[in-house]
């Protein structure tokens, strides 16, 4: 797979991209992530990528034409691989599994970091194929936004985690969320990991973990329960 992220802040994806599975999926070829200033394609001596509103109101709003320049160049050179352009915007729908899932399985996609009060309307209509919100809040920049998207859809792509039934068994892969998991010791301020889980009968614990997922779901997102329940 192959990831690009328009930003005006290059630097901040150098951390998370820099550790963890994303990095070590990167390293095995198993994805390419390259962050573009598009600040670099404003081509004024000021570079300027934002300018006033026209009918008035507080903020600044990022121009077309620096945009509609990177994602053309990118596209072009994708040629028929090209994958979707998706917009991180508080407007967008909201981010979930399902998205990522659905996102793991393109070969290519292009990340826009929306900024101040948003972007051109233009570049919504006519280069956005697809925006994304994380959540029914407003951050500075959408920098932060797609480090998640990436980081949720990497780790879902095959050979990433190792065992592709690892991250079948996530919360939310399945529709509810994943059971309570223990480890060594045994006996920890005289709380005990569940007999069950120490009997090596793997039926029962099947069954054992499911039932605690369900429990889990209901208590703690019974919207998602309610769901489970609807489709029996």
């Amino acid at each position: 797979m192959r990831i690009d992220i328009l930003s005006l802040f290059p630097k901040m994806f150098d951390g998370p991209f820099g550790e963890s599975i994303v990095k070590r999926a990167a390293d095995r070829g198993l994805v390419n992530i390259f962050i573009h200033d598009f600040r670099d394609l404003a081509h004024d001596k000021h570079h300027t990528v934002d300018d006033y509103s026209f009918g008035g109101g507080e903020g600044m709003v990022l121009k077309p034409e620096p945009l509609f320049e990177a994602v053309e160049s990118l596209r072009q050179s994708a040629g028929a691989c090209a994958g979707p352009v998706i917009l991180l915007t508080p407007q967008g729908r909201l981010f979930c599994h399902q998205i990522a899932l659905e996102l793991s399985k393109v070969q290519n996609m292009i990340l826009i970091c929306g900024h101040y009060e948003g972007v051109d309307e233009r570049v919504r209509e006519h280069l956005v194929t697809d925006e994304i919100s994380i959540g029914e809040y407003v951050l500075t920049g959408g920098e932060l936004a797609a480090m998640v998207v990436v980081d949720a859809v990497v780790r879902l792509l095959p050979g990433v985690l190792g065992s592709d039934r690892a991250a079948g068994e996530d919360s939310y892969a399945r529709g509810f969320l994943e059971y309570p998991q223990y480890t060594r010791p045994e006996v920890w301020h005289d709380q005990t990991v569940p007999a069950v889980l120490l009997s090596g009968h793997h039926k029962n614990i099947e069954t054992w973990r499911f039932a605690a997922s369900l429990a889990e779901t209901k208590e703690k997102r019974p919207d998602l329960y309610a769901k489970y329940v609807d489709k029996k």
